[in-house]
């Protein structure tokens, strides 16, 4: 039974992590990037995300004009690119938290209850 909950996991967080992203930049003080995202998230602990996740993540929202980035040079290295979240990000997240809340209340309810 242990064998489907990796494959379950990855199913699972694949809308999530989307959704955490567009929260964390909301939150944000300013734009950031990549490696101090993943930091944070690692730090919050919960939902793991690897970075080979991340990244991918963040470009498709790009594409999909809920975040936006730029190359800003760095004192400690090479140029970062910097995200930062639109108004249609913002939009975006405020529909997808409705539905998230709505989806973790039907969940918690079949898990919690004895509905069956």
């Amino acid at each position: 039974m242990t064998g489907t909950v990796p494959k379950f996991r990855k199913e699972l967080h694949s809308g999530t992590v989307a959704l955490v992203l567009l929260a964390l930049l909301e939150r944000s003080d300013g734009d950031m990037y990549g490696y101090r995202i993943a930091k944070l998230l690692e730090e919050a602990g919960g939902l793991p995300v690897k970075q080979g996740t991340l990244y991918p993540v963040l470009r498709s929202l790009e594409a999909q004009g809920l975040l936006e980035s730029g190359i800003v040079p760095s004192e400690s290295g090479p140029p970062r690119k910097e995200y930062a979240i639109t108004q249609a990000g913002r939009e975006a997240l405020a529909q997808w938290t409705a539905v998230w809340v709505e989806t973790r209340d039907f969940v918690d309810g079949w898990l919690e209850d004895d509905r069956g």
